[in-house]
């Protein structure tokens, strides 16, 4: 195993042979292959087995707990000595310094464990008969706790007045944080008193007051809510497909505990248990306390009132699919495999320069980008070549193969059919090269499928004037008109600016990359780039494609 250097894991080492001898597996045993090889879990194991050793081994348990109370009885031999020496004035001196002495105070402190929490003593005059209640006591940290009214970085969870008993009562335990680790502070539970001090009759704001206030560690006495125990941690991802700011939503129950996020960040759902709020962190932070995000039906709702009121977005909703509001999409990770390239899909309004952006990149290397041929019904010319030029085929033909499902984009032009088949981009994929394309974008539902797995950039055009600027800088001809070759009218532009928002608006939640082609040399590198990641890198794809 060539691959391990000499001290790695025995147990490690047998599992991923192991692994080697499975023949199949896909996505799913080279994730595994890749973990077990990662030092980042090497680096885990080792301070597993370390920590097991310790419990085993005798030389880390002190030989004393009570080393001052040893020093105290060296002091009374010490005291019946008659004859003093050099020695014994040093000796007696040293066992005198106070930083000494501390060290031996610390020293037994350790060794007790005497570090740890002390509760307070229950009431020896306690009814039997009264309410089951459990002291928690937590440290104070920079997480929050916080109610509809305010919130204070604290521990790690959320309180509310209950509607009908009126107390204080935890509304959630934040995934990760402090009161969550402890394991023993769960929703519903009811708050009696905070360091000692009743909130009977007082509101979260008071609350909030107190353990503000408070240092060091925080005592809660607490009725426990039975049956309410902690839920275990879901390992769903989604895509975000909206920007949120929890600062800027009024209806959060505690903007401290909010977790902002932007267009396109992979979140990590932790809980889902409150019908409005999910917890949540962005994959990859190393922040283990999840933020407060809105779930998908509240989402939803937002969206849908919104079109319904914004006179912007009134004149799209016709066009709509109600079938798919953005808000979250769950994913999951593809990992390139040898000889099968998922399809680069090049998406924008007519005119912003996404056919001049395909036909460059193929020209970088014509022997691994390739576009599919298209199929027609129209005549064939003397001077073109039947599977070179189109693929020249009756209409009858093409009709029945539209009808059937076999085109993932067709339209007519001038009375002919023109078209692109599934089965023309499938052959370039099972042939291990790149097939790019540049569809109208109402093919998009044909293409965003489990079977061809593309990556869609959106090529968007810069601001109005810039555009304007640039095209006219670089001279660029009109491709509304196939007639003749002239520059765009500045309405043509306006239009190209209108229709890439409308193409944003309906279907932005398909788009895995944007590309502001304001200079095509610019944009052609970012698209190399594109082109690159998705032959090399992992990345996030809707879950059904890996399933």
């Amino acid at each position: 195993m060539d691959t391990l250097s000499d001290n790695w894991d025995p147990a490690l080492s047998r599992l991923l042979a192991s692994l080697k001898e499975v023949q199949c597996g896909g996505e799913d045993v080279a994730f595994l292959s890749e973990l077990l090889q990662s030092k980042q879990l090497h680096a885990l194991v080792q301070v597993h087995n370390k920590i097991v050793a310790k419990g085993k081994d005798d030389k880390f348990y002190p030989l004393l707990s009570n080393a001052m109370q040893v020093t105290l009885e060296v002091f009374e031999v010490l005291g019946e000595v008659t004859t003093v020496s050099k020695e014994y004035q040093e000796l007696l001196g040293l066992l005198q310094k106070p930083h000494f002495q501390a060290i031996l105070c610390t020293h037994d402190a350790v060794a007790q464990k005497d570090y740890y929490p002390h509760l307070p003593d229950i009431p020896s005059d306690a009814d039997e008969d009264e309410e089951t209640v459990k002291i928690v006591q937590l440290v104070k940290s920079d997480e929050p706790l916080g109610g509809a009214q305010s919130a204070e970085p604290i521990v790690g969870a959320t309180i509310k007045t209950d509607e009908e008993t009126g107390k204080i009562v935890i509304a959630r335990v934040m995934h990760g944080g402090a009161a969550d680790r402890s394991g023993l502070i769960h929703a519903g539970d009811e708050v009696i008193e905070v360091n000692g001090i009743s909130v009977e009759n007082k509101t979260p704001a008071d609350v909030l007051s107190i353990l503000q206030n408070s240092e060091g560690t925080i005592t809660f006495k607490l009725v426990p809510s039975f049956g309410k125990g902690g839920s275990r941690e879901s390992k769903v991802r989604v895509r975000a497909l909206f920007n949120y700011s929890s600062s800027e939503d009024p209806y959060i129950p505690c903007k401290e505990a909010g977790l902002d996020f932007k267009k396109g960040d992979v979140l990590h759902i932790v809980s889902q248990d409150d019908a409005y709020w999910w917890q949540a962190r962005r994959e990859g932070d190393k922040v283990m306390r999840a933020g407060l995000i809105p779930s998908r039906a509240l989402q939803e709702g937002r969206i849908i009132h919104e079109r319904q009121t914004d006179p912007q977005t009134m004149d799209e909703n016709d066009d709509f699919d109600r079938e798919m509001i953005p808000t979250y999409e769950e994913v999951a990770r593809l990992y390139p495999r040898p000889g099968l390239v998922r399809p680069i899909v090049l998406v924008g309004a007519p005119g912003v320069g996404r056919n001049e952006l395909r036909r460059r990149l193929i020209a970088t290397d014509p022997e691994k980008y390739i576009t599919p041929i298209p199929y027609t019904s129209r005549p064939q010319k003397s001077s073109e070549q039947n599977g070179k030029d189109y693929m020249f085929v009756s209409r009858e033909k093409m009709e029945q193969d539209i009808a059937d499902g076999k085109f993932i984009e067709h339209g007519e032009y001038k009375g002919n059919l023109y078209g692109t088949s599934a089965e023309s981009v499938e052959t370039i994929i099972n042939s291990g090269r790149v097939c790019i394309l540049s569809p109208h974008w109402q093919a998009l539902k044909m293409l965003r499928t489990a079977r061809l797995r593309p990556y869609i950039v959106f090529i968007k055009p810069p601001t109005l004037e810039r555009l304007i600027e640039t095209r006219t800088a670089a001279n660029a001809r009109s491709t509304f008109d196939k007639e003749s070759s002239r520059a765009f009218t500045d309405e043509e532009l306006s239009d190209i600016v209108r229709s890439s928002n409308r193409i944003n608006f309906l279907y932005g939640y398909m788009f895995e990359e944007e590309i502001v082609n304001e200079e095509l040399a610019s944009a052609l590198t970012q698209l190399l780039k594109a082109a690159w990641r998705v032959q090399s890198e992992p990345l996030w794809v809707p879950a059904s494609w890996v399933q």
